[in-house]
């Protein structure tokens, strides 16, 4: 069997790396494709910031298998995200990794109590990304957006420490808001990819062909109830941000008004996601990060 292949975008190393140099990598993974995310973490204590970028590098490594190899085979797909869990896995029991990516992954876990089952859940809906290709019901994108999204939720909330564990739903609720954000806006590019992420009885409610990639007013409605939907988990969401340390919610607060205001950018484009993909730039995320630093320095 040929040696499964691994994610060209992310340049890796040749050779050994340092710890120091496993999480600066993770960091470099994050600016340059979570720029939301990265600027985010700028409002967190330093101490904490390279643990974020670790787990950042994990999901980013593993998305990549599934979408940026080329055109590989999706048996050679598994057989690559299947090799990336098992060599995770079997770093994090003997508690060192010499992977480049991993070993700041490792490093993170043994320092923070984080629940190893929330990876082996986050690798099993990337896996159902390789095959599936649309969800007929909200309760059924919920259980694939349980491992791709409010998983990450319960990743983080170990190392921004909330006061009250009720913020574990909440933390939940966030990361499934940041995951129909962003399906919301990348109707176009998923398409591209064969993949539908709004549920198939919502399209159907609002008589939308996806598949013609217009904006027409029943796509808008439909828009419309799908961006009412996120906003209710971003309300519940901030119920979670008020039960973390002010550090620690100024960062995720960031993320999150940052985050929503991508729906802003899709209503003012009148929804039309296919014309233009909606976005915030980078220079206004780094203002609002460098208004919240200031009680704090750097």
């Amino acid at each position: 069997m040929p040696t499964p292949p691994t994610p060209t975008t992310h340049l890796l190393p040749n050779g050994p790396v340092t710890l120091a140099q496993s999480y600066a990598l993770c960091k470099d993974f994050n600016k340059r494709h979570g720029t939301t995310y990265y600027w985010s973490t700028k409002v967190l204590p330093a101490d904490k910031r390279p643990h974020v970028h670790a787990l950042y590098g994990f999901c980013r490594y593993a998305d990549d298998i599934v979408d940026d190899l080329g055109p590989v085979p999706v048996a050679q797909r598994q057989a690559a995200l299947a090799g990336f869990g098992e060599r995770f896995f079997r770093d994090l029991d003997s508690g060192a990794s010499a992977d480049p990516v991993l070993m700041a992954v490792v490093d993170t876990v043994q320092k923070f109590p984080i629940d190893p089952e929330c990876f082996r859940r986050f690798l099993r809906s990337m896996t159902m990304d390789l095959t599936v290709e649309k969800y007929e019901t909200w309760e059924d994108l919920l259980q694939y957006m349980d491992g791709s999204a409010a998983v990450i939720g319960e990743m983080m909330l170990p190392i921004l420490e909330p006061h009250d564990p009720a913020a574990f739903g909440h933390a939940r609720d966030l990361g499934n808001a940041f995951q129909l954000t962003n399906f919301l806006r990348d109707i176009n590019e998923d398409l591209d990819r064969g993949r539908v992420y709004i549920p198939q009885e919502d399209v159907r409610r609002f008589g939308v062909d996806m598949s013609q990639r217009t904006c027409t007013p029943e796509f808008v409605e439909l828009m419309k109830f799908e961006i009412v939907r996120c906003r209710t988990l971003y309300a519940s969401a901030d119920n979670g941000i008020a039960m973390l340390p002010n550090r620690s919610a100024r960062c995720i607060r960031a993320a999150r008004v940052l985050y929503s205001r991508i729906l802003d950018r899709i209503e003012a484009q009148h929804h039309d996601v296919f014309a233009k993909r909606a976005s915030v730039s980078t220079i206004h995320k780094a203002l609002m990060v460098t208004r919240l630093m200031l009680p704090f320095g750097s």
